[in-house]
């Protein structure tokens, strides 16, 4: 994993908008050979950048979801139990869980929402982490190959449901905190995973979603796939209604733009955000109230936001 690392580096950056940055850290912390906490919203490449290095390093990639439901026993694996039944507890009757299966094959370990799993199971994959190998029962000792590691996702803005890592957790995880992009690199995002050639299209939906994430009355914003959603559902519907989309480069602020055009921004933005937005638990007024607000702040009030930038 260590050579020709830059080769690496090259390969990798042509499959990521941007996050230059944060590929050079995290390609850097597991060729070193450490364990790596992404810490950051939804939606902000993190699972598209660990998948882009793994496939160049031609490593499998184990994805295992962090939820009460994953205990050791799910992580880790379990006999069968109609084959004890019939031969007995042995090495042959065990079916690897995710841990195992990276260990063996030397693969990433992915823990989505790593601060969701009961403590327990994190204490057996500390195990695993500190030792580079875990004992089973009636299985004996399973030794991690070199290229295995642990890559681990969290999102700071969500509590709910979710507890505090330990200290002899987050001690050995090196910590990788993830944002937003800014507004360039989510145009140039949207547009390439739309393949939509609407300059005007594609500079609304990022900015109205990127104004998800600063609104007073929003806990939690939108991420870049709500831009993505949202300019493809008008693209359609603009179809559908035989309204054209205003064919301009999307650099000035939007004004003058037609009434039938923005009506239809408006209509894709409900449907796109509403269950994308997380409003802070004193506010009163429904997701579809604060996005029209915010449509109308693009559109009608202070169209000069929607200037890149």
């Amino acid at each position: 994993m260590t050579d020709d690392l830059a080769g690496v580096r090259e390969k990798v950056a042509a499959r990521v908008v941007g996050r230059e940055r944060e590929l050079d850290l995290l390609l850097a912390a597991v060729a070193a050979g450490r364990d790596v906490l992404l810490e950051g919203p939804p939606g902000t490449s993190k699972s598209t950048i660990l998948a882009a290095i793994t496939a160049e390093w031609d490593v499998p990639m184990v994805f295992v979801e962090g939820n009460a439901d994953l205990t050791p026993t799910r992580l880790v694996g379990h006999h069968s139990p109609a084959r004890v039944l019939r031969e007995d507890y042995s090495a042959e009757t065990f079916v690897p869980g995710p841990l195992l299966e990276a260990m063996r094959s030397g693969g990433f370990l992915y823990v989505e929402e790593f601060n969701r799993a009961p403590e327990d199971t994190l204490n057996t994959l500390l195990t695993a982490m500190a030792e580079r190998r875990i004992a089973v029962p009636r299985v004996g000792t399973v030794e991690a190959a070199p290229s295995f590691r642990v890559v681990a996702t969290m999102n700071p803005y969500d509590t709910i449901g979710t507890t505090r890592l330990s200290t002899s957790v987050s001690d050995r995880l090196c910590r990788l905190a993830v944002d937003y992009q800014d507004a360039d690199a989510e145009r140039a995002i949207v547009a390439a995973r739309t393949d939509l050639d609407l300059p005007r299209l594609v500079a609304d939906a990022v900015g109205l979603t990127r104004a998800t994430r600063g609104h007073e009355a929003i806990r939690q914003g939108s991420s870049v796939r709500g831009a993505i959603d949202l300019a493809l559902v008008v693209d359609r519907l603009a179809r559908l209604r035989s309204v054209p989309i205003p064919d301009d480069p999307g650099v000035t602020p939007p004004r003058g733009l037609p009434d039938d055009y923005t009506a239809l921004v408006l209509d894709g933005l409900l449907l796109a955000l509403s269950g994308r937005i997380h409003l802070d638990e004193v506010v009163e007024a429904t997701p579809e109230q604060v996005l029209r607000t915010i449509w109308e702040s693009w559109f009608v009030l202070d169209p000069a936001r929607a200037e890149p930038g």
